[in-house]
């Protein structure tokens, strides 16, 4: 069972990827269907919260489209415009005329309407345990609490309800688009192989990629200089307790802010402009196995150590899981909901010695790995759908999660064991799999949406201001 990334976002947000460039760091997340491979994921664009005392526009509304007889108003165009131009800013990035803006925001929401639709006439829904999972995994992303993030909204003019309803709506799209496009793909060794050509012909020195440790002290918005100091010096104490010859895995346990401490600080392999321009210039000059920090950002001090540097596009190294899971399949006879409640009864029983997650697994899994109890193997970064893999990599050996959900069902999970392993040539075969898998699925997700788009009815009314 194999997938590639689950690619959700906050309403509109999606959008900035032809306005400006991607910084934020990003969790990746079983495995997809189709590729015998597996799927390296390409990485989702994170949901930004809003920034403390920021605010969006209002005035009179007014129809602007209509869309299979659905209409999308100017407040809506102007509430998403608001949000795009908050999140380039927030990125330092420069921002595009209004217009060019509010043209693409247009665009993007008759798009999504149209998908909307398709998804309520093909009869795809969304658990409210899915929500909650995708709303706590926005408060991870931001580095905050619900309480904070709850409240930020709030001051941005947007309830938790309508939150909840956009991350509903997106994560309604997704398995549309999964649905509809995701069988339309093939890899064939021959692709691979082609891929493998042209790297070795077009090869580009400049193109890097980066694994990065991380380790975030948290700055809390509007300390007093003594708790600056504070924080500066946790950093420090860190950081020269790895350069004296600990762990940075320890350490990014013992000390990180960020999400990604809880597994040992690892980024992942990226490319090195999917980093925050900090990072890159900050570890620019240090090499593999460097540590350098503390470095100050808005966020607080971060630590950060070069674990690996690739410019050829495929790692060599990799941090690699061995984990056991339970899926419980959703559907008309049981959903979501009901499902975590019987898997969370087998991890109470799990936890309590009384069942075995093995034997669970063999007896109620509904997956092809139920035989062998439960146990996925050995596998990469990037071979699993983004929520599985964020989950997993946040637990320790022996540690059973919460029920999780994918586009697979609901899963418990188990991590049995992890190390750091050097590729064997199939596996970085695998890997070139993927990759070509993702640029596919990027061609095929292009065809579906300008089918669907001409194949609406849009009226174009007045337009936005």
């Amino acid at each position: 069972m194999k997938q590639r990334a689950f690619t959700w976002a906050l309403a509109g947000l999606a959008a900035l990827a032809s306005l400006a460039p991607q910084h934020a760091v990003q969790a990746q997340g079983l495995r997809s269907p189709g590729s015998s491979g597996g799927g390296l994921t390409r990485t989702p664009p994170p949901i930004m919260l809003p920034a403390p005392g920021s605010s969006l526009p209002r005035q009179a509304d007014y129809i602007v489209a209509v869309v299979n007889s659905e209409p999308i108003t100017n407040n809506d165009v102007r509430i998403r415009q608001a949000r795009i131009e908050q999140q380039i800013a927030a990125q330092g990035g420069e921002l595009p005329p209004r217009d060019r803006i509010g043209r693409e925001v247009l665009e993007r929401l008759i798009l999504e309407k149209i998908q909307t639709q398709l998804a309520t006439e093909g009869g795809i829904k969304v658990d409210d345990l899915a929500v909650t999972q995708a709303e706590q995994g926005v408060a991870r992303q931001n580095s905050v609490t619900l309480e904070e993030m709850e409240r930020r909204l709030a001051a941005d003019g947007l309830t938790r309800e309508r939150f909840r309803q956009e991350l509903r709506s997106q994560l309604q799209l997704q398995r549309l688009r999964e649905r509809e496009v995701e069988s339309r793909v093939r890899v064939t060794e021959a692709d691979v192989d082609q891929f493998l050509r042209d790297q070795q012909t077009n090869a580009d020195p400049s193109r890097t990629e980066l694994n990065l440790g991380h380790i975030l002290i948290l700055v809390p918005e509007g300390s007093s200089p003594e708790v600056v100091e504070q924080r500066r010096e946790r950093a420090q104490k860190a950081a020269d307790e790895v350069r004296a010859g600990k762990d940075f895995g320890t350490a990014a346990r013992e000390y990180s802010d960020a999400a990604e401490g809880k597994s040992g600080g690892e980024l992942g392999l990226r490319p090195a402009d999917r980093y925050p321009e900090l990072f890159l210039s900050a570890t620019r000059q240090a090499p593999v196995g460097g540590l350098v920090g503390p470095v100050r950002s808005p966020a607080g001090f971060h630590v950060l150590k070069v674990i690996e540097r690739n410019r050829g596009g495929v790692p060599s190294v990799a941090v690699q899981n061995h984990a056991r899971h339970i899926l419980l399949r959703t559907g008309a006879q049981l959903s979501e909901s009901a499902a975590a409640e019987r898997l969370a009864d087998y991890r109470r029983r799990i936890e309590s010695g009384t069942a075995d997650f093995a034997s669970l697994a063999r007896e109620y899994s509904q997956d092809g790995s139920a035989k062998d109890g439960g146990d996925l193997g050995w596998a990469s970064p990037g071979r699993y759908v983004p929520e599985f893999e964020e989950v997993l990599s946040s637990l320790r050996p022996g540690e059973v999660s919460q029920p999780v959900v994918s586009r697979f069902g609901v899963h418990l999970i188990q991590l049995l064991e992890r190390r750091e392993a050097k590729l064997t040539p199939r596996e970085q075969r695998d890997m070139v799999r993927d990759m070509v898998r993702e640029k596919k699925l990027d061609e095929a997700y292009a065809n579906w949406m300008q089918d669907i788009r001409g194949r609406a009815y849009v009226e174009y009314r007045d337009a936005p201001q």
